[in-house]
């Protein structure tokens, strides 16, 4: 029998175990079949803007009638508006505004909310799109039915049946107070969302075309007591992985005064689509 140093047998010894190790490795990896792990991709946007500064001053004149009047310092103050408190200013931030004019009160607020999913098989987008879905749901645009025409009218008062809009006098929504019933005069109930047809513009709540990925647009007037009138414009739009809020609202002085909802309803808009290009800067 050949002798065989005790050194030399440990070197092989070590030699066949690493390669038989470095084989089942290799044969492990190598299956096929194995699973796959995909991460979904981020969203868009990894920043939100600064929100008190993401309306431009010319708009906020526009917005907020009354605070051109006030003294300079007032002025800058009103324009500067109140951050929305949040404990995560990386995923949501806001701003809103007030002005307080002689004949009506108007309000202004904007939300911007970064959605992050920590799902790695769902993307940020995707949940933006759940998350929003589910205003849009809530918002309950499907139930707004066709509101009636006016009452007819005897002859002689045609007059007050149209606005200098040249829109017809139209009925509120499902969840607002007749005209008669809040005690409005002929002329102010211009303000109300009206039905389509008879070539009068539909003003109901309802879905926005054009403006980010998805929109809608809700439209609330309210009343408590014997107070004037409050109408709420609210628009909700997604870009990507933001959802933008905009509520603007106004409140006449006089309780007899419905506020307009087609004026609320433009300037809500033009703000909006102002926002989508804020956000892509």
């Amino acid at each position: 029998m050949a002798y065989v140093p005790g050194v030399a047998l440990l070197a092989a010894l070590a030699v066949g175990c690493s390669a038989g190790s470095d084989g089942s490795a290799s044969d492990a990896d190598s299956k096929p079949g194995g699973p796959t792990v995909t991460t979904a991709p981020p969203g868009k946007y990894r920043t939100l803007p600064a929100p008190c500064r993401a309306v431009p001053g010319s708009t906020l004149k526009d917005l907020l009638p009354g605070v051109a009047e006030l003294p300079q310092q007032q002025q800058e103050k009103a324009f500067r508006g109140s951050p929305t408190v949040t404990y995560d200013t990386d995923r949501k931030v806001g701003c809103s505004w007030k002005s307080d004019a002689p004949d009506s009160t108007r309000n202004l607020s904007i939300d911007f909310e970064r959605v992050v999913s920590y799902d790695p098989a769902v993307s940020d987008d995707d949940r933006a799109r759940t998350l929003y879905a589910k205003k849009e749901t809530a918002a309950d645009l499907s139930g707004v039915t066709t509101p009636p025409g006016p009452p007819e009218k005897p002859a002689g008062s045609a007059a007050g049946e149209e606005t200098g809009t040249g829109k017809p006098d139209g009925g509120e929504g499902p969840a607002s107070p007749s005209p008669s019933a809040s005690g409005s005069t002929p002329g102010t109930a211009s303000g109300t969302p009206g039905a389509p047809g008879g070539g009068s513009e539909d003003l109901r709540p309802r879905v926005l075309d054009g403006l980010g990925d998805a929109a809608f647009l809700d439209d609330l007037l309210t009343r408590a007591g014997s107070t004037a009138q409050h109408r709420t414009v609210s628009v909700v739009f997604r870009t990507s992985n933001v959802i933008v809020t905009v509520r603007y609202g106004e409140q006449p002085a006089l309780v007899t005064k419905v506020p307009d909802s087609k004026e609320l309803q433009e300037k809500a808009q033009a703000l909006a689509r102002k926002l989508v290009e804020v956000i892509s800067e």
